[in-house]
Protein backbone atom coordinates (compact mmCIF):
# COMPACT_ATOMS: atom_id res chain seq x y z
CA UNK A 1 0.00 0.00 0.00
CA UNK A 2 1.27 3.45 -0.54
CA UNK A 3 0.38 6.86 0.43
CA UNK A 4 0.55 8.61 -2.40
CA UNK A 5 -3.30 9.80 -1.43
CA UNK A 6 -2.30 10.73 2.06
CA UNK A 7 0.40 13.78 2.27
CA UNK A 8 -0.77 14.59 6.05
CA UNK A 9 1.26 11.46 7.26
CA UNK A 10 4.76 12.02 8.37
CA UNK A 11 7.43 11.23 6.52
CA UNK A 12 9.83 8.18 7.99
CA UNK A 13 12.90 8.22 9.54
CA UNK A 14 12.57 11.07 11.19
CA UNK A 15 16.28 13.04 11.30
CA UNK A 16 18.30 13.50 15.02
CA UNK A 17 18.54 16.75 15.90
CA UNK A 18 21.57 15.35 18.39
CA UNK A 19 23.77 12.33 17.48
CA UNK A 20 23.65 10.83 20.62
CA UNK A 21 19.77 11.46 21.40
CA UNK A 22 17.33 9.38 19.22
CA UNK A 23 14.72 11.84 16.79
CA UNK A 24 13.20 14.45 19.13
CA UNK A 25 9.83 13.72 16.92
CA UNK A 26 9.98 10.79 18.85
CA UNK A 27 8.58 12.40 21.53
CA UNK A 28 5.44 13.47 20.24
CA UNK A 29 5.05 10.42 18.60
CA UNK A 30 5.05 9.01 22.06
CA UNK A 31 2.68 11.72 23.62
CA UNK A 32 0.09 12.05 20.74
CA UNK A 33 -0.09 9.37 18.70
CA UNK A 34 1.86 5.87 20.22
CA UNK A 35 1.03 3.60 17.13
CA UNK A 36 0.74 5.54 14.24
CA UNK A 37 0.77 5.17 10.06
CA UNK A 38 4.10 6.69 7.99
CA UNK A 39 5.58 7.02 5.05
CA UNK A 40 8.81 5.31 4.00
CA UNK A 41 11.10 6.94 1.75
CA UNK A 42 10.00 4.15 -1.44
CA UNK A 43 5.96 5.93 -0.94
CA UNK A 44 4.81 2.77 0.86
CA UNK A 45 3.18 3.47 4.32
CA UNK A 46 4.05 1.26 7.71
CA UNK A 47 3.40 1.64 11.43
CA UNK A 48 5.40 2.91 13.86
CA UNK A 49 4.94 2.03 17.96
CA UNK A 50 6.74 4.37 20.02
CA UNK A 51 6.09 4.11 23.43
CA UNK A 52 7.81 1.56 25.64
CA UNK A 53 4.45 -0.69 26.75
CA UNK A 54 3.22 -0.87 23.48
CA UNK A 55 6.72 -2.13 21.63
CA UNK A 56 7.13 -4.51 24.57
CA UNK A 57 3.48 -6.13 24.15
CA UNK A 58 3.71 -6.03 19.97
CA UNK A 59 7.00 -7.63 19.78
CA UNK A 60 5.55 -9.83 22.28
CA UNK A 61 2.89 -11.02 20.03
CA UNK A 62 2.86 -14.44 18.17
CA UNK A 63 0.70 -12.52 15.15
CA UNK A 64 3.89 -11.10 13.17
CA UNK A 65 6.30 -12.74 11.06
CA UNK A 66 9.87 -11.59 11.19
CA UNK A 67 10.65 -13.12 7.81
CA UNK A 68 12.50 -9.85 5.52
CA UNK A 69 11.23 -11.68 1.90
CA UNK A 70 7.58 -10.67 2.79
CA UNK A 71 6.01 -7.68 0.34
CA UNK A 72 5.55 -5.55 3.24
CA UNK A 73 8.16 -5.61 5.60
CA UNK A 74 9.37 -2.27 6.21
CA UNK A 75 12.70 -1.61 4.52
CA UNK A 76 14.37 1.75 5.07
CA UNK A 77 16.41 1.37 2.34
CA UNK A 78 15.55 0.06 -1.51
CA UNK A 79 14.57 -3.50 -1.30
CA UNK A 80 17.45 -5.69 -2.66
CA UNK A 81 16.10 -9.84 -3.82
CA UNK A 82 17.69 -12.24 -1.40
CA UNK A 83 17.74 -15.93 -2.76
CA UNK A 84 16.39 -18.26 -0.30
CA UNK A 85 20.45 -19.34 -0.14
CA UNK A 86 21.54 -16.04 0.99
CA UNK A 87 18.70 -16.07 3.76
CA UNK A 88 19.49 -19.41 5.34
CA UNK A 89 20.56 -19.46 8.70
CA UNK A 90 19.26 -15.98 9.65
CA UNK A 91 17.76 -16.46 12.87
CA UNK A 92 16.19 -12.75 12.84
CA UNK A 93 14.31 -13.54 9.58
CA UNK A 94 12.26 -16.91 10.61
CA UNK A 95 9.63 -17.90 12.60
CA UNK A 96 8.59 -20.80 14.78
CA UNK A 97 8.44 -23.41 14.41
CA UNK A 98 11.90 -23.13 12.74
CA UNK A 99 13.15 -20.27 14.74
CA UNK A 100 12.47 -22.15 17.77
CA UNK A 101 14.57 -25.35 16.53
CA UNK A 102 17.68 -23.37 15.70
CA UNK A 103 17.43 -20.65 18.29
CA UNK A 104 17.74 -23.77 20.94
CA UNK A 105 21.01 -25.08 18.81
CA UNK A 106 22.80 -21.69 19.33
CA UNK A 107 21.58 -20.15 22.90
CA UNK A 108 23.90 -22.75 24.63
CA UNK A 109 26.77 -21.12 23.51
CA UNK A 110 25.79 -18.10 25.23
CA UNK A 111 25.24 -18.66 28.40
CA UNK A 112 26.79 -16.34 30.76
CA UNK A 113 28.78 -18.79 32.95
CA UNK A 114 29.85 -19.67 28.84
CA UNK A 115 30.84 -15.64 28.42
CA UNK A 116 32.10 -15.28 31.70
CA UNK A 117 34.59 -17.44 30.76
CA UNK A 118 36.05 -15.96 27.79
CA UNK A 119 36.91 -12.36 30.29
CA UNK A 120 40.64 -13.32 30.17
CA UNK A 121 40.93 -13.86 26.43
CA UNK A 122 38.57 -10.71 25.88
CA UNK A 123 41.33 -8.80 28.30
CA UNK A 124 43.96 -9.94 26.53
CA UNK A 125 42.73 -8.88 22.89
CA UNK A 126 41.80 -5.31 24.20
CA UNK A 127 45.25 -5.06 25.06
CA UNK A 128 46.37 -6.12 22.16
CA UNK A 129 44.48 -3.79 20.55
CA UNK A 130 45.30 -0.75 22.56
CA UNK A 131 49.19 -1.61 22.13
CA UNK A 132 48.33 -0.69 18.37
CA UNK A 133 46.99 2.62 19.28
CA UNK A 134 50.02 3.36 21.45
CA UNK A 135 52.20 2.22 18.44
CA UNK A 136 50.46 5.18 16.08
CA UNK A 137 52.24 8.35 15.90
CA UNK A 138 49.94 9.82 18.50
CA UNK A 139 46.92 10.00 16.30
CA UNK A 140 44.50 7.02 15.51
CA UNK A 141 41.36 5.93 14.32
CA UNK A 142 39.70 4.43 17.37
CA UNK A 143 37.44 2.77 14.83
CA UNK A 144 39.52 0.27 12.70
CA UNK A 145 41.99 0.00 15.71
CA UNK A 146 39.52 -1.25 18.30
CA UNK A 147 36.01 -0.91 17.92
CA UNK A 148 35.82 -3.18 15.17
CA UNK A 149 38.89 -5.11 15.92
CA UNK A 150 38.07 -6.46 19.28
CA UNK A 151 34.52 -7.76 18.28
CA UNK A 152 36.44 -9.26 15.00
CA UNK A 153 38.65 -11.16 17.02
CA UNK A 154 36.94 -12.30 19.51
CA UNK A 155 34.31 -13.36 17.09
CA UNK A 156 37.37 -15.45 14.96
CA UNK A 157 38.54 -17.32 18.01
CA UNK A 158 34.67 -18.02 18.93
CA UNK A 159 33.68 -19.25 15.26
CA UNK A 160 37.34 -21.00 15.18
CA UNK A 161 39.02 -18.91 12.15
CA UNK A 162 42.60 -20.30 11.70
CA UNK A 163 44.97 -17.28 12.56
CA UNK A 164 46.20 -17.44 8.66
CA UNK A 165 42.69 -16.57 7.64
CA UNK A 166 42.01 -13.49 10.17
CA UNK A 167 43.53 -11.25 7.76
CA UNK A 168 40.92 -12.34 4.84
CA UNK A 169 38.51 -12.21 7.57
CA UNK A 170 39.40 -9.31 8.84
CA UNK A 171 39.63 -7.05 5.59
CA UNK A 172 35.73 -8.81 4.09
CA UNK A 173 34.14 -7.71 7.62
CA UNK A 174 35.76 -3.76 7.83
CA UNK A 175 34.28 -3.79 4.26
CA UNK A 176 31.21 -5.05 4.55
CA UNK A 177 30.65 -2.93 8.40
CA UNK A 178 31.88 0.14 7.05
CA UNK A 179 29.10 2.34 5.56
CA UNK A 180 30.99 4.55 3.78
CA UNK A 181 32.35 1.79 1.17
CA UNK A 182 30.88 1.96 -2.00
CA UNK A 183 27.52 -0.32 -1.94
CA UNK A 184 29.07 -2.63 -5.04
CA UNK A 185 32.36 -3.60 -2.59
CA UNK A 186 30.27 -4.27 -0.06
CA UNK A 187 28.02 -6.44 -1.48
CA UNK A 188 31.23 -8.79 -3.36
CA UNK A 189 32.92 -8.76 0.04
CA UNK A 190 29.54 -10.60 1.22
CA UNK A 191 29.76 -12.94 -1.18
CA UNK A 192 33.55 -13.63 -0.96
CA UNK A 193 32.84 -14.19 3.00
CA UNK A 194 29.96 -16.16 2.58
CA UNK A 195 31.78 -18.57 0.61
CA UNK A 196 34.88 -18.35 3.35
CA UNK A 197 32.40 -19.30 5.49
CA UNK A 198 30.73 -22.17 3.67
CA UNK A 199 33.97 -23.55 3.29
CA UNK A 200 34.86 -23.27 7.11
CA UNK A 201 31.83 -25.18 7.97
CA UNK A 202 32.92 -27.98 5.96
CA UNK A 203 35.98 -27.97 7.16
CA UNK A 204 34.82 -28.08 10.87
CA UNK A 205 32.62 -31.34 9.47
CA UNK A 206 36.16 -32.97 8.65
CA UNK A 207 38.57 -31.50 11.41
CA UNK A 208 36.18 -29.99 13.98
CA UNK A 209 38.23 -28.39 16.95
CA UNK A 210 37.13 -26.66 20.32
CA UNK A 211 35.07 -23.88 18.90
CA UNK A 212 31.27 -22.90 18.64
CA UNK A 213 31.47 -23.46 14.85
CA UNK A 214 32.46 -27.38 15.55
CA UNK A 215 30.07 -27.73 18.27
CA UNK A 216 27.17 -26.42 15.95
CA UNK A 217 27.89 -28.81 13.19
CA UNK A 218 28.30 -32.12 15.46
CA UNK A 219 24.38 -31.12 17.02
CA UNK A 220 22.99 -30.18 13.47
CA UNK A 221 24.54 -33.56 12.65
CA UNK A 222 23.41 -35.40 15.67
CA UNK A 223 19.51 -34.34 15.33
CA UNK A 224 19.75 -35.20 11.42
CA UNK A 225 19.02 -31.75 10.43
CA UNK A 226 23.06 -30.10 9.21
CA UNK A 227 22.43 -28.18 6.01
CA UNK A 228 25.60 -26.54 4.74
CA UNK A 229 23.93 -23.49 3.34
CA UNK A 230 22.13 -23.09 6.76
CA UNK A 231 25.21 -23.04 9.20
CA UNK A 232 27.65 -20.82 6.61
CA UNK A 233 23.92 -18.31 7.24
CA UNK A 234 24.16 -18.58 11.11
CA UNK A 235 27.91 -18.28 11.00
CA UNK A 236 27.07 -15.13 9.00
CA UNK A 237 24.43 -14.20 11.27
CA UNK A 238 26.63 -14.63 14.00
CA UNK A 239 29.47 -12.69 12.97
CA UNK A 240 27.58 -10.00 12.03
CA UNK A 241 25.47 -9.67 15.24
CA UNK A 242 29.05 -10.09 16.87
CA UNK A 243 30.33 -6.96 15.05
CA UNK A 244 27.94 -4.03 14.10
CA UNK A 245 26.60 -3.07 17.20
CA UNK A 246 29.13 -3.33 19.75
CA UNK A 247 32.01 -1.56 17.27
CA UNK A 248 29.07 1.33 17.27
CA UNK A 249 28.93 0.56 21.04
CA UNK A 250 32.28 1.17 21.30
CA UNK A 251 32.79 4.12 19.38
CA UNK A 252 29.89 6.01 20.84
CA UNK A 253 30.81 5.09 24.69
CA UNK A 254 34.21 6.23 23.92
CA UNK A 255 33.06 9.94 22.34
CA UNK A 256 30.38 10.04 25.44
CA UNK A 257 32.77 9.40 28.06
CA UNK A 258 34.87 11.94 26.43
CA UNK A 259 32.52 14.54 26.59
CA UNK A 260 31.10 13.47 29.76
CA UNK A 261 34.70 13.02 32.37
CA UNK A 262 32.52 13.07 35.71
CA UNK A 263 30.81 9.94 34.09
CA UNK A 264 34.02 8.11 33.15
CA UNK A 265 35.95 9.13 36.44
CA UNK A 266 32.52 7.11 38.16
CA UNK A 267 32.74 4.04 35.58
CA UNK A 268 36.37 3.94 36.21
CA UNK A 269 36.43 4.11 40.49
CA UNK A 270 33.48 1.75 41.07
CA UNK A 271 34.44 -2.07 38.91
CA UNK A 272 30.98 -3.29 40.74
CA UNK A 273 28.79 -0.67 38.67
CA UNK A 274 30.22 -0.83 35.71
CA UNK A 275 27.63 -3.60 34.53
CA UNK A 276 24.82 -1.15 35.45
CA UNK A 277 26.67 1.85 33.55
CA UNK A 278 27.01 -0.44 30.28
CA UNK A 279 23.01 -1.13 30.29
CA UNK A 280 22.74 2.30 30.83
CA UNK A 281 24.76 3.30 27.74
CA UNK A 282 22.62 0.56 25.67
CA UNK A 283 19.40 2.10 26.78
CA UNK A 284 20.65 5.68 25.75
CA UNK A 285 21.87 5.23 22.36
CA UNK A 286 19.66 1.83 21.23
CA UNK A 287 21.98 1.79 18.02
CA UNK A 288 20.04 -1.48 16.48
CA UNK A 289 17.12 0.80 15.68
CA UNK A 290 14.96 -1.31 13.09
CA UNK A 291 16.12 -4.63 13.50
CA UNK A 292 12.51 -4.91 15.49
CA UNK A 293 10.61 -4.62 12.90
CA UNK A 294 7.88 -6.76 11.74
CA UNK A 295 4.89 -7.42 9.79
CA UNK A 296 1.25 -8.54 11.30
CA UNK A 297 -0.30 -11.84 9.84
CA UNK A 298 -3.71 -11.38 11.78
CA UNK A 299 -5.30 -7.80 12.64
CA UNK A 300 -3.63 -6.71 15.88
CA UNK A 301 -5.14 -4.47 18.19
CA UNK A 302 -3.10 -2.35 20.71
CA UNK A 303 -3.02 1.01 22.02
CA UNK A 304 -6.62 1.40 21.02
CA UNK A 305 -5.71 1.15 17.17
CA UNK A 306 -6.17 -1.82 14.75
CA UNK A 307 -3.37 -2.68 12.79
CA UNK A 308 -4.90 -4.86 9.81
CA UNK A 309 -2.55 -7.82 8.86
CA UNK A 310 -0.22 -7.77 6.70
CA UNK A 311 0.95 -4.51 7.65
CA UNK A 312 4.67 -3.17 7.85
CA UNK A 313 5.45 -2.47 11.86
CA UNK A 314 8.38 -0.67 13.25
CA UNK A 315 8.56 -1.24 16.83
CA UNK A 316 10.93 1.70 17.73
CA UNK A 317 12.96 0.36 20.55
CA UNK A 318 15.12 3.57 20.67
CA UNK A 319 11.77 5.80 21.49
CA UNK A 320 11.00 2.85 24.42
CA UNK A 321 14.17 3.25 25.77
CA UNK A 322 13.33 6.82 26.14
CA UNK A 323 10.35 6.34 27.46
CA UNK A 324 9.53 8.83 31.01
CA UNK A 325 7.09 6.13 31.71
CA UNK A 326 9.18 3.68 31.98
CA UNK A 327 12.46 5.62 32.54
CA UNK A 328 12.01 8.61 34.69
CA UNK A 329 14.21 11.54 33.20
CA UNK A 330 14.74 8.97 30.21
CA UNK A 331 16.81 11.97 28.38
CA UNK A 332 19.53 12.10 30.94
CA UNK A 333 22.39 9.51 31.18
CA UNK A 334 22.07 8.29 34.66
CA UNK A 335 24.51 5.06 35.71
CA UNK A 336 23.17 4.44 39.13
CA UNK A 337 19.33 3.92 37.07
CA UNK A 338 18.03 0.01 36.98
CA UNK A 339 18.17 0.04 32.71
CA UNK A 340 18.50 -3.96 32.57
CA UNK A 341 14.56 -3.86 31.33
CA UNK A 342 15.56 -1.48 28.32
CA UNK A 343 14.97 -3.33 25.22
CA UNK A 344 18.40 -2.37 23.14
CA UNK A 345 18.83 -6.12 22.77
CA UNK A 346 15.31 -6.15 21.27
CA UNK A 347 12.20 -8.38 23.50
CA UNK A 348 10.71 -11.72 22.37
CA UNK A 349 12.14 -14.35 20.77
CA UNK A 350 14.01 -12.73 18.67
CA UNK A 351 16.10 -11.22 21.37
CA UNK A 352 19.46 -10.85 21.14
CA UNK A 353 21.30 -14.30 21.74
CA UNK A 354 24.78 -12.37 22.08
CA UNK A 355 23.59 -9.61 24.65
CA UNK A 356 26.05 -10.77 27.22
CA UNK A 357 28.94 -11.13 25.29
CA UNK A 358 28.16 -7.89 24.20
CA UNK A 359 27.90 -6.50 27.44
CA UNK A 360 31.13 -7.99 28.90
CA UNK A 361 32.90 -6.75 25.52
CA UNK A 362 31.71 -3.20 26.25
CA UNK A 363 32.90 -3.29 30.04
CA UNK A 364 36.62 -4.61 29.45
CA UNK A 365 36.91 -2.87 25.96
CA UNK A 366 35.88 0.89 27.50
CA UNK A 367 37.92 0.20 31.30
CA UNK A 368 41.04 -1.18 29.66
CA UNK A 369 40.97 1.88 26.84
CA UNK A 370 40.59 4.52 29.63
CA UNK A 371 42.84 3.28 32.52
CA UNK A 372 45.62 2.42 29.77
CA UNK A 373 45.08 5.76 27.82
CA UNK A 374 43.95 8.41 30.50
CA UNK A 375 45.24 11.19 28.27
CA UNK A 376 43.35 10.19 25.61
CA UNK A 377 41.04 13.37 23.65
CA UNK A 378 38.90 13.47 20.68
CA UNK A 379 41.58 14.59 17.13
CA UNK A 380 38.33 16.91 15.93
CA UNK A 381 34.96 17.88 17.90
CA UNK A 382 32.45 15.04 18.38
CA UNK A 383 30.20 17.42 15.84
CA UNK A 384 32.30 16.95 13.00
CA UNK A 385 32.53 12.91 13.77
CA UNK A 386 31.01 11.11 10.79
CA UNK A 387 27.41 9.83 12.72
CA UNK A 388 25.52 7.78 10.37
CA UNK A 389 21.78 6.27 9.92
CA UNK A 390 21.00 3.16 8.00
CA UNK A 391 18.72 0.59 7.37
CA UNK A 392 19.28 -1.47 10.74
CA UNK A 393 21.84 0.66 12.91
CA UNK A 394 22.80 3.84 14.05
CA UNK A 395 26.51 4.65 14.65
CA UNK A 396 30.01 6.14 14.01
CA UNK A 397 32.31 5.09 11.63
CA UNK A 398 35.43 7.47 12.20
CA UNK A 399 36.39 8.44 15.66
CA UNK A 400 40.34 9.61 15.64
CA UNK A 401 42.20 9.98 18.74
CA UNK A 402 45.13 11.89 19.97
CA UNK A 403 46.54 11.77 23.66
Amino acid sequence: MTATADQSLPSFPMPRGCPFLPPGDYAGLRADSPVTRVVLPSGDTAWVISSYPLVRAFLADPRTTADRSHPAYPSILPKQPVSKAAAAGLLTWMDPPEHTVHRRMVVNEFTTKRVQAMAPRIKEITDECIDAILAATGEADLVQLLSLAVPSRVICELLGVPYADRALFDGLTIVILNHTSPAEDRMSAWRQLREYLSGLVTRKQHEPGEDLLSRLVKKYEDAGIFDLELLTGVANALLVAGHETTANMISLGTVFFLRNPDHLARFLADEDSRPQAVDELLRFFSIAEYSTSRVTTADIEIGGVVIPADSGVIALNSAANHDGSEFADAEKFDPHRDARRHMAFGYGIHQCLGQSLARLELQIVLATLFERIPSLTLAKPAEELPYKHNAAFYGIYEVPVTW
